[in-house]
């Protein structure tokens, strides 16, 4: 009865209020964005991802932020297990950051039309060369406590269980000398997996782990880097995972 009552809720309720939310979102932070996006690509999404829990009803339990320094900047590296995790991000990490999506987001309506104006970073993931051309552009961005979210698994989770990491978060970390802040997603795949069409009400939790710093290497070759990159994206997997484990995930 009750899971009827909240499904009841979510489609006549929470949706709709959410969709008109997104729009004047999407719409603040376009026109605020013209004059500071600084400002006006953080705050208005922190706001629009806080209330789509507080709307569905979803308890949020955020831990580790000490292990967040507001002055420094980091590349945010998660585990992805749903389209809830952008909500959670956005509303939860707490410090100004740009993403890292695929170039296709920035065609989406009022959504993807703010993201571009917001300054977030659109790569094409089919050329090495053209993404990191992309984060060289952005780099003058991601300083003075302007961080960079991505999730490294590259796509969202099918099983609810973690995919091993591609090299791109760690290789932004060495280009631009950024320390990694590893952050374990739980809940979220419960809460609306890849597979479904509603929202299942679930506790989630957020948690913020102790950060990697990059192992640059003057001098290093290419294999050398290449060895080093994988070094760190085992050390973060294996760090959020662990994480995970502990919570029964």
């Amino acid at each position: 009865m009750i899971k009827a009552l909240y499904l009841i809720y979510q489609i006549v309720i929470a949706l709709p209020v959410m969709i008109v939310l997104t729009v004047i979102t999407a719409l603040v932070t376009m026109i605020g964005s013209i004059f500071n996006d600084r400002f006006w690509g953080y705050w208005p999404g922190m706001i629009w991802g806080r209330l789509f829990y507080i709307v569905f009803l979803i308890p949020v339990h955020v831990h580790g932020r000490g292990n967040i320094r507001k002055c420094q900047s980091y590349v945010v590296a998660a585990n992805h297990q749903s389209y809830w995790d952008a909500f959670l991000m956005y509303g939860f990490l707490g410090i100004k950051f740009k993403w890292i999506m695929k170039k296709e987001l920035g065609k989406v309506p009022f959504v993807g039309w703010a993201c571009r104006m917001a300054g977030h970073i659109f790569i094409d993931r089919s050329s090495r060369v053209s993404s990191m051309e992309s984060i060289k552009k952005a780099e003058s961005q991601l300083r003075n406590g302007m961080s960079v979210v991505i999730f490294p698994e590259g796509t969202r989770t099918a099983d609810g269980k973690m995919a091993r990491f591609k090299r791109g978060a760690f290789l932004i970390s060495e280009e631009l000398g950024m320390p990694i802040l590893p952050v374990a997603i739980d809940g979220n795949y419960t809460v609306m997996s890849r597979h479904a069409w509603h929202v299942t009400w679930h506790p989630v939790h957020i948690t913020f782990l102790e950060p990697v710093m990059p192992k640059r290497e003057p001098g290093a070759t290419e294999q050398e880097m290449a060895r080093i990159m994988t070094e760190t994206s085992n050390q973060v997997f294996n760090t959020i995972r662990e994480r995970l484990e502990e919570s029964g995930s």
